[in-house]
């Protein structure tokens, strides 16, 4: 599996499939595992890694979201210690998530050496600013809702690591599976956690780790623009014309089907406003 950042404390690996990135976190007092994902060997690298890194150290496994492809390693590490917010865990459709791994696996002949099940999990993420603290270790964590309507930030400290789960993306426009206005409302925490945080180095689902907080608030410009832009071409019935908008994105043709769920999703979230 490809490293796509090695640096001190911090490996993140990233698949083949949609630059989805999986992140380890080294410290004195534990080992932070985030999104372990996609095809079985890429799994099982992660596996061997943190098997040859931790020691005594206990695991921590984060998960960002509950999109199928970011929960899908949870079997490969039975002994974590995991984290996840009360809304993921309270999930009514997890028995479908779980339909949807089976399906990929199924449709690429692809077996799995650990069980493939919903996470459950130990430490429920309940409001912005909760801390989980494991010795010098600090985990401080945020609602990210939009994407889905289960999402977190992380923040490690005293690294100054910012897990961001499906937002923030160079690859990506705002995949907004839940709520356009929440999705907005989360890119503008941003600035706060900017402001309260020492930030060294940011961590989207998809795409390319940063160190710039420029580049980290580009990122947020742009996914704000196109949900507003979106929203105004359909205020403006000018749908058609917001497909343009898909032609500043490296894979545009993979990704006409997302944004024509993003245009039924805020038509329907217009509609409901006007009444």
């Amino acid at each position: 599996m490809k490293i796509n950042t090695y640096k001190p404390n911090i490996t993140v690996f990233q698949s083949e499939l949609y630059k989805t990135n999986s992140t380890v976190i080294e410290s004195d007092d534990c080992i932070i595992l985030i999104d372990p994902t996609w095809l079985p060997s890429e799994v099982e690298a992660i596996q061997q890694y943190v098997d040859k890194i931790k020691g005594e150290k206990p695991v921590y496994l984060i998960f960002t979201h509950s999109d199928y492809d970011h929960i899908l390693g949870y079997g490969a590490f039975p002994d974590a210690l995991t984290i996840g917010s009360n809304a993921m865990k309270d999930r009514n459709d997890q028995a479908s998530i779980i339909e949807q791994i089976i399906e990929f696996d199924h449709e690429y002949y692809l077996d799995r050496s650990y069980d493939i099940k919903y996470p459950t999990l130990h430490i429920t993420v309940l409001h912005d600013g909760q801390n989980v603290k494991i010795g010098d270790t600090k985990l401080t964590f945020f609602h990210a809702k939009g994407h889905t309507n289960d999402g977190i930030f992380t923040v490690v400290e005293p690294f100054g690591f910012f897990i961001m789960g499906d937002y923030c993306s160079d690859v990506e426009f705002p995949y907004i599976y839940s709520n356009s206005r929440d999705y907005e409302a989360t890119l503008n925490k941003i600035d706060t956690i900017i402001n309260d945080h020492t930030l060294s180095l940011i961590i989207p689902g998809h795409g390319t780790v940063t160190d710039s907080i420029e580049e980290l608030m580009n990122r947020k410009h742009h996914s704000l623009q196109y949900i507003q832009q979106l929203r105004n071409s359909i205020m403006c019935n000018e749908i058609e014309d917001s497909f343009n908008i898909l032609h500043r994105y490296r894979y545009p043709k993979a990704m006409k089907k997302c944004h024509q769920s993003n245009i039924e999703l805020i038509k329907n979230e217009l509609f409901k406003e006007e009444k």
